[in-house]
């Protein structure tokens, strides 16, 4: 290896078809050696990876199902085999689901929201730790929301999923507290994405109160992505364990 990919490390990204996963990517390809891009849309996966490329550096796509087991230990063998030792984990792959009032939410959509929000997560800090800890070096960073810390009305699936998220990050977060890795979650609120853009049209088309609350604009995949870059970096060596929320104040209230 280069005196470059000695120095910076591997970078994993989940979702990275998706365009939080995208910025993301596009961010840590600035201090990786190479970036690794998951998603369960190949194609989209080999854009960013192409981008990543375009930028100066290394990368490789993988499609898989972050909520298959057998596919997330073999995303993460790949990797490890194609590009070295993941170094920074971006935990970011996630749905959201339908709108609709509790009462009404389908049970196979709620279902499907833990599998791949909640056991994905799972999943990729599983099989993730259990390589990094015999190292003792690595930062992950997973994906929760806003939601994750406040409810909101018509989208009962996804909140408790972003709630869940909350609870493996600080979980994960004690675990490795001493052992040279830390565990972050990033709580965006409302982004310029497909995600926030499905979401709003499905409210305005039940009239629910499932759309943001309060006035800050809708900020930017963009970000999120710099946050991501700082909890993963040695400038954030003292943060384990935290819920970073970046909505612009939105949540304040």
């Amino acid at each position: 290896m280069s005196g470059l990919e000695t120095t910076r490390p591997v970078a994993l990204v989940t979702g990275g078809g998706g365009d939080i996963g995208r910025a993301i990517a596009l961010r840590l390809a600035r201090m990786s050696s190479a970036v690794a891009l998951v998603d369960i849309d190949e194609a989209a996966a080999r854009a960013t990876a192409g981008l990543v490329e375009a930028a100066g550096c290394k990368a490789m796509a993988v499609r898989a199902d972050v909520s298959s087991a057998l596919e997330t230990a073999a995303y993460v063998e790949a990797v490890e085999d194609r590009l070295g030792p993941i170094g920074i984990f971006a935990n970011n792959a996630g749905i959201e689901g339908v709108v609709a009032p509790l009462h009404e939410y389908p049970d196979e959509m709620f279902d499907r929201l833990f599998q791949v929000n909640v056991k994905g997560v799972f999943l990729g800090l599983k099989h993730v730790l259990a390589r990094m800890l015999p190292r003792g070096r690595g930062a992950i960073v997973n994906t929760a929301s806003t939601s994750a810390i406040r409810g909101r009305a018509g989208i009962a699936g996804y909140v408790a999923s972003k709630h869940a998220v909350l609870g493996l990050t600080r979980t994960a977060a004690l675990e490795v507290t001493g052992k040279g890795i830390r565990v972050n979650a990033i709580l965006p609120g409302p982004i310029e994405s497909r995600m926030i853009r499905e979401l709003d049209e499905q409210a305005r088309r039940r009239s629910s109160g499932a759309r943001r609350a309060g006035s800050a604009p809708y900020g930017k995949p963009e970000n999120i992505a710099d946050v991501v870059a700082f909890l993963a970096s040695d400038e954030a060596a003292h943060v384990n364990g935290a819920a970073w929320v970046v909505d612009a104040g939105m949540t304040v209230a």
